[in-house]
This record gives structure tokens, sequence and C-alpha cells, in this order.
């Protein structure tokens, strides 16, 4: 026997699994039974494909029996794959997932505590210990002589030796904590089976002892039978014709392959037939997982081929933009030793992907005719959906009809379309403004001129929109126009503007001057109507937001960008500042233009200090 300590993470989330979740305790039988299935998924594979183990004796089934007598055990067993001492020393002694610290630092922040978090980072097999003071496990390897056995409490080690076992699998066997006594019970084992593991596609059957009792007084008689039933429905639920299936059995089914409790908010099930034979089912999640923005996110749809489980660690079987989606691709014509780079450039799973694609933003399309529901999941996904503009150029036009922005004039999501229903007859561009709070942005001087002349600007708060935009360049027929730069107004300029333009040139030459290299250039402003400045990018630059995004990536360059200060004939200060000869309070004056204007912008001033000095020196001239 060899004893061994855990891994660090280990044993902080065996502490933590086993001290902070407390609700739906019943998921530890739903991870054990997910993981044996897994198991029989890797060996019927192999069983199918590998020479080495097609003379192989395989059945695949789960078994799960329980004792409720003064000792209560239960043990979950399988026939699939196995494994030998350096399979349980990795698998069930460490977490080797980059996830696992994210999973301590919500289980010990102030976040609710959810055990749905524990199938989302892969640890399944620890919640046992929610239930059970100490677990045995027996496995042997396919294709293996040894079997070992892996006994732990769940505290500090565990312990590993040579044991026996006659055939190929797993048995986990828990010693049922005061926790835990509900699950040594038929019905409850039953009732958890059915509700997570109905439609996994191998049988589970259930063994359990019944007592009949027979005749009275000292005549009675107790006779003890050994029952099993299978408790499940083990078959691929996605081959059902659709139309015998209901919305209940798909949730059912979601929660298997998604491990989730909510309900998805939408599923969409594909039978094709003819030049490519597959069947697919997706589900789109109520809420976002928790990987979603890493980069080594978990892939959420897993592949079959004539029902034959090949991978769910394929992230090209699903654009990177729909990652969140979940669900099962089963092909009729792929090989069933389909390898990961056949996989990647294979012309059937590419056409299946390009026809799933389709498919999925055509339901997310008459999923948005319901505004309240369609708002709810752009608030989880609508980052995604705008990353599919920048990378899938073939569905973009479809992809513009589902992604949503914040306006100047409506509270909540809008769509484009909505933008374009309420253009002005003449208004030829579809206006927005980027930047890092919504509630400064409608508040924001750049859009004045705007208001005035009752036109909608799109709002755009999220980082992503400063790289996406751009590269769209249009919705329709109408040229996104961003009123950050200079040049934006231009098609909504008057004769009247451009007569003030000209009217200001001798101010402007003077406060040039006094900016000096502080600004790539000084105008008249067009857009401002009730704040005397403004600063805007040249149409050649990037905008004050996109160049915070790029120092924050390491790629702010090398010459630092200046802005265009604009500034408003018609106000007050502009008008008295242009009679002003040069003097200290000009040269104050002027540079707190250009200053509250920074701070407007929501840009960092470089010097505060003197900032505030020219601010005390103007109040106190003018007391």
């Amino acid at each position: 026997m060899s004893k061994h300590k855990f891994q660090t993470e280990v044993s902080q989330l065996l502490h933590l699994i086993i001290h902070s979740l407390y609700s739906h305790s019943e998921i530890f039988l739903r991870e054990l039974v997910s993981n044996a299935s897994d198991a029989l998924d890797k060996l019927k594979y192999l069983n199918l494909t590998d020479e080495n183990f097609k003379t192989l004796d395989f059945t695949p089934r789960i078994d799960i029996t329980f004792e409720d007598g003064e000792e209560k055990r239960l043990t979950i067993s399988d026939s699939g794959i196995g494994m030998n001492k350096d399979d349980l020393k990795e698998n069930l002694g460490t977490i080797a997932r980059s996830g696992t610290k994210k999973f301590v630092e919500m289980l010990t922040g102030d976040s609710k505590k959810d055990s749905n978090l524990i199938g989302q980072f892969g640890v399944g097999f620890y919640s046992s210990y929610m239930v059970a003071d100490h677990v045995e496990v027996i496995s042997k390897k396919a294709g293996e002589e040894q079997a070992y056995k892996w006994t732990s409490d769940g505290k500090s080690g565990y312990h590993i030796e040579e044991a026996e076992r006659e055939s190929c699998g797993t048995d986990i066997t828990l010693h049922i904590n005061e926790d835990g006594e509900k699950y040594t019970n038929r019905w409850e084992i039953q009732n958890i089976i059915k509700k997570y593991s109905n439609h996994i596609p191998f049988p589970v059957y259930l063994h359990w002892e019944e007592v009949e009792t027979k005749g009275e007084g000292d005549k009675k008689k107790e006779k003890k039978e050994q029952k099993t039933e299978q408790i499940n429905a083990g078959s691929a639920f996605w081959k059902k014709p659709k139309g015998t299936l209901k919305a209940k059995e798909y949730n059912q089914f979601y929660q298997t392959i998604a491990v989730d409790y909510e309900d998805p908010v939408h599923y969409i099930h594909t039978q094709a037939e003819g030049t490519l034979d597959y069947t697919t089912l997706f589900y789109i999640p109520k809420n976002a997982p928790f990987d979603l923005f890493n980069p080594d996110y978990k892939p959420g749809v897993k592949l079959y081929v004539k029902r034959v489980f090949i991978t769910d660690d394929e992230k090209e079987l699903i654009p990177t933009y729909l990652r969140f989606v979940r669900g099962v691709i089963d092909s009729e014509d792929l090989p069933l030793n389909v390898s990961r780079e056949i996989l990647q450039k294979n012309r059937i799973l590419a056409k299946i992907k390009n026809n799933s694609v389709k498919k999925i933003l055509s339901e997310l399309k008459k999923y948005g005719d319901d505004k309240k529901k369609y708002d709810a999941f752009i608030d989880q996904f609508g980052i995604p959906l705008k990353e599919g503009l920048y990378q899938d150029h073939d569905n973009r036009d479809d992809l513009l009809e589902l992604v949503r922005f914040k306006s100047s004039k409506e509270e909540g999501w809008v769509s484009l379309a909505e933008y374009k229903s309420r253009m002005k007859p003449d208004q030829k561009s579809v206006f927005y403004i980027t930047g890092d709070n919504e509630t400064n942005l409608k508040h924001s001087p750049l859009l004045e001129m705007y208001r005035d002349k009752d036109i909608e600007v799109l709002i755009m708060d999220q980082d992503i929109d400063e790289f996406v935009i751009p590269s769209v360049n249009k919705y329709q027929d109408h040229e996104f126009k961003s009123v950050n730069y200079s040049d934006a107004a231009d098609e909504l300029k008057t004769d009247e503007d451009k007569k003030e333009e000209n009217d200001l040139k001798p101010l402007i030459k003077k406060m040039k001057k006094v900016l000096g290299d502080q600004v790539k250039d000084i105008q008249a402003s067009t857009r401002l109507k009730e704040s005397p400045s403004c600063i805007v990018a040249d149409s050649n630059d990037p905008t004050a937001k996109m160049q915070e995004i790029m120092k924050a990536m390491g790629q702010a360059g090398g010459q630092e960008v200046k802005p265009i200060l604009e500034i408003n004939p018609s106000h007050a200060i502009v008008r008295k500042l242009s009679g002003m000869k040069k003097s200290k309070s000009f040269d104050n004056i002027s540079q707190l233009l250009l200053d509250q204007a920074v701070l407007l912008e929501g840009a960092k001033l470089t010097n505060p200090t003197e900032f505030v000095d020219r601010l005390n020196s103007i109040l106190t001239e003018s007391i």
C-alpha cells in the first residue's frame, strides 16, 4: 500500500465542498454517473476503432447498489475504460485545470454558494464528500491485468494498493454519513437518475433487496429477493423523432450534458437527411458559463459519429463566438476513427458546422421577437455575438440583425433595424459614440448637436465596439460614423456653421499659440450647443478610448496621439475670449477649455495641480 498527499488545490476544494456547499447535495450522484458514462464512451470508441480492443467483451452499463442497514453504503459501478495506478493519482489526487483557483475564490468570496459550480469546474468526483465520510475506488484499466484500490477520508491524503476486479471498469463505494442517509433509498436514487441522467446513452441499473412478508403471528415469514431494474431511458435522446419529445424532456437532457440547474432559454433540434445525414441538438443557456471569456474555455458541443462519442474537447465544432452554445452533433457520414487533425479539415464536418451556424442564427433572430427575453440573452451573450461580426464575414449580415446597442433615445437595448426605422429622411449615417460609461456618454457634449436635431446616436460602452464597428463599416446602405471623430458632423453642417467657423479663425490662431503641441488642431465646433468645448479624434487616429485599450494591451506604440479641440462659437466664454487680448487670463482660460474637455471625455489630466492653480486664478479674478 502506498500513501499519498493531496495536491494543495484538492485539499482546499475538499474542505470547501464539505463545509460550504449544502444545497443540492444530490448532484454528487449526477457527477459520478456522468463520469461513469464518460468512461463507457471512451471504451466504446476504442472497442470500435482500435484493433487491440476489438476482441474485448464489452457490455456498456452502469450499476448502482446500496445498503441501508446500520452501515450505509452506496456503490456506482461501470464497465468502462477503467484506471490504473497512475490514472488514479492523476484523476483523484490532482486537479490540473486552470479554473480550479477561480473555483476556490468563488467559494471563499462573497458570491452565492452554488453546488452547480462543481460540475462546471470539472471536480465532480469530490462532491462525494458532501454525503460520505470515506470513499473507496476499485478500478481496472482496459487491456491491463492488475486492478487498484484508491481510498480516502477526504482530508489530508489517500492510499493506493493492489486489488482484485474481474473485468475492466470502476467501482466507487461511498460510506454514507448522516447528511447523505436519504440517498440509500430506492426511490430517492431513482428520482435523481431520472432527473439528471435519464438520457445518457447507456443503461443504468438499480439493484436492491426487496423483503416480502407472508403469514401472520408465529407463521409470519420474510422472503428476501434481489431486484434489478433499469431506471433510465438509456438511448440517444437526440435521435428520437422531434414530434414525440416534450419541452420537459429537452430540458432534462440539457441538464445531463450541460451540468446546469437552470433550464435553457431555447433549444434547436435538427435532423437532416439527404446529401448529408446528421442530427444536431443545440441549447442556449440562461446564464453565461464561468469561462466564457477565458482563452482555454471548455467547448460546449459534443461530437458523435453514428451515436458513438468522439470528443467534447474540440473548439472547431462551432465558431468561438458561439462558444456559449451547448449540445450534440451526430454525423452518420464521418469515419469512427476520425482524428483531431482530420476533423479540422473535414469537408463533411465543415458543411455541418456551416449549416448549424446558420440555423442557430436564424433561431436567435426568431427568439429576438420577444424583446424582454432577448434583452436578457444579450445581457449574457451580447459580447460574443459582436465577436462574430469581426470573425464571421459570411454571416455578418445575419449577425448585424442580432447584435444590440444602447441608445441616446431609448432605455435598454436597441437593434440596428430599430435605429434605422427612426432615422431622419435625409440622414445618411448610423451615428455612434464610444467610451467607458453609458451614463457619461449619454450626457457627453459630443451629442449636443444630435439632440438638438433629434438624431439618435448609438451608445457603445463595451471595449469590443471599438474593434468591431470600424471593421463592419456599414449597416445595409448606411455607413457607421463615430461622433468621437472630427468629421462626424460634416454631413450636418449648415451655411451658418461655416460662417461661424470663419469668424472664429483669429481666436483659434491665438489659442494655438497657447496650447501648442498639446493638441493636433483647434476647430470651431458644429456639434456643440451648450458646452464651450470638447475634444475629438482626427479621422486617421484612434479615439481616446481605443488609446486606453491599446495601452492596457501593451500596444501603446510610439508617439502619443494628440486630440483635436473644438470650441463652441456661440458660447459666452468663447465669445468673451474672442474679445480678450493675449494675457495670462487668456492663456488660463484657453488651457481650461482644453482641460475640461479632456475630463468630460473620461481621460486623465497630465498635471492636475496646474489645472487647480489655473482654476483658482480665474475664480480669484471673477470675485
